[in-house]
C-alpha cells in the first residue's frame, strides 16, 4: 500500500486530503507540515492513477492544485513524494482546462450557438446530424472562432410527439439522442423511397419532429435486423458497453420496457451515436475549436435517471420559479427537484459521471440555472402555481416564532415547510387583508429579510459544498447562467471558483462586464438581434451592436448564427420574426428552428466570412 507525502503550509483549521476523482482520503500532519496518508494502490488504478491535493476547511474544498498526479503500478510499494502544482503565472483560473487556449493569459475568442436540430445539410434526414457538425467546424476555423456552442443534445423520447422536441427534458442524462445519427454511415441502402422521405422532409423550413422520428426510427430498427448482431458481437462494441455500463444498462432497460424491444438494440444506437460525436469531436479538436455543451439544471420524474435511481431525486416536488415581471403566477417546469443530502453521501458520484460523460465531447460547458445548485424553487407535486412553492433549502420558522410576532392563524401568510416538519415559510404571493397596521409592518419586515437577506450565507455555504467537488473532476470551462434576480452569493461563488458569468446587453447587471464572462447578444430563450429593435434592423445596426460586443473586456463572445447571419442583408432570413427558437412564455412550445440553407453553403458566403473574420481581428479574438 503506497504512501504519499506532501509540504504544505496550512492556516488554522484547514486539513488536506489525497482526492481521486471519487474518493478522498484524509490526510495526517507531521512535523516541518508534512502531510501524509497511506491508499491502496486499487483505489487508485480503477480510476486511472489520477489523483490530486485538495486543501480543506469543515468539509468544503478551499484549494486545489493546477493538475492531477499520475499513479502507475511501478511505483508499487514505494513512497511517494509530491509537491503541490500551482497555477502558470498569470493564468486566471484554479484548474487546467482541457482546451489549452482557454489557460492562454489574456485570451479572448469567440464562438457560435446553434441547436444541432437547427443544422440543415444535403445528406441529413429532416434533422440536424452530429455529421453536419464538421462543415460547421470547417467554417468556425476558416472565420477565426474557436467554440461552437449547443444546445442539449441528450435523448429525450418519450412517444416521438411534438413533446419530445423539448431538449432541457432529457430521459436520460447521459444518453445521446438517436435523432442525431447519420443514418448512411450504418450501410442504409439509400433507395428511391429513401430519397423520397429524405428529399420531402429536408425541403421542410422547419423541423417536423413527429415526422422525423417516426421515418428515422423506422429505419434503424430495419438497419439493426440487418446488421446488428455483427456489430453487438464486435470488440469495440463489447468495449463501450463495459465503458459505459453503468448508465447504459440502466437507459436500455428503461427504453425496451418503455417500448416493449430488445434492450440490445438501444446499446447499438448509443454505440453508433457515440462513435459518430466523436469523431467530429477529435476533428473539431484538431482544427482547434471546441465544442460547449449545456447541462440542464433538471431531469424528469420520468427519466431512466429517476426510475433507477429514486432516491437522488424528490419526486414529491417539482422545480420552478417563483412569481416576477415575465410571469406573474410564477413557473412550474415539472421536474424534480434533487435530494442533495442523499446525492452527498458517495461524494455526489452521480453528478460526477454526468460532468465525465460530457467531458468526452465537450471542452467547456453552460451550467443552466446556475442558482439550483445554491436553492431552488420548489412547489408541491400537487399544485400546479409557482405561486404555491417555497426555496429549498431553506432556513423556516417554527410555530413558536410566528406566534411570538403575533401572526399566527392567519391564513394565507404562510406555507409548511415540507423539508422541515412543524416548520412555516412566508408565502411568496401572501393574503395580508386582515392584519392590522402592526402586524402588516411585522409581516412585512419577516418577507423582506426571509426573501432578501436570510439565505445569503446559508445559500453559499450550500453552494460550496457542491460546485468545487464537481468542478475538479473535469477539465471542461465552466461558463453559469446567471441571468435574472440571482442573489449575491452566486457571483461571489462564481469568482471563488472561476465560472464564466453571461453577459448581454438586454439583461445588464449594473457593472461593465468581466473578463471571465461570456457576452452574446441573446439566449435561444430571447428575441434574436433583428427582433429586438421593435422592427427589423438593418446590417448596419447589427454591425455596431455587434462591434461593441466583440470589444468587450469578455473572454469569450458567443453568438448565435442568426445574428453573425444579420450583418448580412443577402444571407439572413428573409422574414427575421422567423429566427427565435423557443418562447419560454408558452409550455407547450415546438421546438422546430432550422437554418434556411444547407451548411454546405457556409464556405461560399465569402462576403459575409470576409466581413466576419475582419470584425473578430478587429476586436482581438481570432483563435
Amino acid at each position: 500500500m503506497p504512501k504519499f507525502k506532501i509540504q504544505y503550509n496550512t492556516a488554522w483549521g484547514e486539513n488536506l486530503v489525497l482526492a481521486t476523482r471519487f474518493r478522498k482520503f484524509p490526510m495526517q500532519w507531521n512535523e516541518g507540515n508534512v502531510w501524509s496518508v497511506q491508499v491502496k494502490e486499487k483505489d487508485l488504478l480503477q480510476e486511472g492513477g489520477r489523483y490530486a491535493y485538495l486543501v480543506e476547511r469543515d468539509g468544503i474544498t478551499l484549494r486545489c492544485e493546477w493538475e492531477d498526479h499520475y499513479y502507475d503500478a511501478l511505483m508499487a510499494g514505494k513512497t511517494v513524494t509530491d509537491s503541490w502544482i500551482t497555477a502558470p503565472e498569470g493564468n486566471p483560473f484554479n484548474r487546467k482546462h482541457s482546451a489549452a487556449v482557454f489557460d492562454r493569459p489574456g485570451f479572448r475568442g469567440a464562438g457560435t450557438a446553434i441547436p444541432v436540430f437547427s443544422l440543415r445539410s444535403e445528406k441529413d434526414f429532416g434533422i440536424g446530424e452530429f455529421r453536419d457538425l464538421r462543415l460547421l467546424v470547417d467554417w468556425a476555423a476558416s472565420t477565426g472562432q474557436c467554440v461552437i456552442q449547443l444546445l442539449p443534445i441528450n435523448d429525450t423520447t418519450r412517444q416521438g410527439g411534438w413533446e419530445d422536441s423539448y431538449p432541457y427534458s432529457p430521459v436520460s442524462s447521459f444518453a445521446l439522442h438517436p435523432l442525431y445519427i447519420h443514418l448512411q454511415d450504418l450501410g442504409i441502402r439509400e433507395t428511391a423511397d429513401f430519397k423520397r422521405q429524405q428529399a420531402a422532409l429536408n425541403a421542410l423550413p422547419e423541423l417536423d419532429y413527429p415526422a422525423v422520428f417516426q421515418a428515422k426510427t423506422t429505419l434503424l430498427r430495419k438497419v439493426w435486423e440487418r446488421r446488428g448482431a455483427k456489430d453487438i458481437a464486435s470488440a469495440a462494441f463489447r468495449d463501450f458497453s463495459s465503458r459505459n455500463a453503468y448508465w447504459l444498462d440502466e437507459y436500455a432497460d428503461f427504453c425496451a420496457q418503455r417500448d416493449g424491444f430488445v434492450p440490445e438494440y438501444y446499446r447499438w444506437v448509443q454505440y453508433h451515436l457515440d462513435l459518430q460525436l466523436s469523431e467530429e469531436v477529435a476533428y473539431a479538436r484538431a482544427k482547434g475549436v471546441f465544442f460547449k455543451g449545456d447541462l440542464p439544471i433538471g431531469v424528469s420524474a420520468d427519466s431512466a435517471d429517476a426510475h433507477f435511481h429514486p432516491k437522488l431525486f424528490n419526486l414529491d416536488s417539482c422545480a420552478g420559479a417563483p412569481p416576477d415581471f415575465f410571469s406573474a403566477d410564477g413557473q412550474n417546469w415539472g421536474f424534480p427537484t434533487y435530494n442533495w443530502e442523499a446525492m452527498a453521501r458517495d461524494g455526489y458520484a452521480w453528478w460526477k459521471r454526468r460532468l465525465l460523460k460530457m467531458a468526452e465531447y465537450f471542452d467547456a460547458f453552460r451550467i443552466d440555472h446556475i442558482l439550483g445548485f445554491f436553492r431552488i424553487w420548489e412547489i408541491p407535486v400537487r399544485e400546479k402555481s409557482g405561486k404555491m412553492g417555497h426555496f429549498n433549502p431553506s432556513l423556516p420558522y417554527t410555530r413558536e416564532e410566528i406566534r411570538a410576532m403575533g401572526l399566527d392563524g392567519f391564513k394565507g401568510l404562510f406555507l409548511p415547510d415540507p423539508r422541515h416538519r412543524g416548520c412555516l415559510v412566508p408565502r411568496i404571493s401572501p393574503e395580508t387583508e386582515g392584519l392590522s397596521p402592526a402586524q402588516q409592518r411585522r409581516f412585512g419586515a419577516l418577507y423582506d429579510d426571509f426573501f432578501f437577506h436570510r439565505h445569503e450565507a446559508f445559500w453559499k455555504r450550500n453552494a460550496e459544498k457542491k460546485l468545487p467537488e464537481l468542478l475538479r473532476v473535469t477539465g471542461m470551462l465552466a461558463c453559469g447562467e446567471d441571468l435574472g434576480m440571482i442573489p449575491a452569493c452566486v457571483p461571489e461563488v462564481m469568482a471563488q471558483e472561476r465560472i464564466l458569468s453571461l453577459e448581454m446587453p438586454m439583461m445588464e447587471k449594473g457593472r461593465h462586464w468581466p473578463y471571465l464572462s461570456v457576452c452574446t447578444t441573446a439566449s435561444h430563450d430571447m428575441d434574436t438581434l433583428r427582433m429586438q429593435g421593435g422592427a427589423d434592423r438593418s446590417p448596419q445596426e447589427c454591425r455596431q451592436i455587434i462591434r461593441g460586443i466583440l470589444a468587450s473586456a469578455s473572454m469569450l463572445a458567443i453568438l448565435p448564427l442568426q445574428d453573425w447571419l444579420s450583418l448580412d442583408g443577402t444571407h439572413r432570413r428573409a422574414d427575421y420574426r422567423e429566427e427565435r427558437i423557443n418562447q419560454p412564455a408558452d409550455p407547450h412550445h415546438h421546438w422546430r428552428y432550422r437554418l434556411h440553407f444547407n451548411v454546405e453553403e457556409l464556405a461560399s458566403m465569402s462576403d459575409w466570412n470576409t466581413a466576419l473574420a475582419a470584425l473578430l481581428k478587429e476586436s482581438a479574438r481570432t483563435a
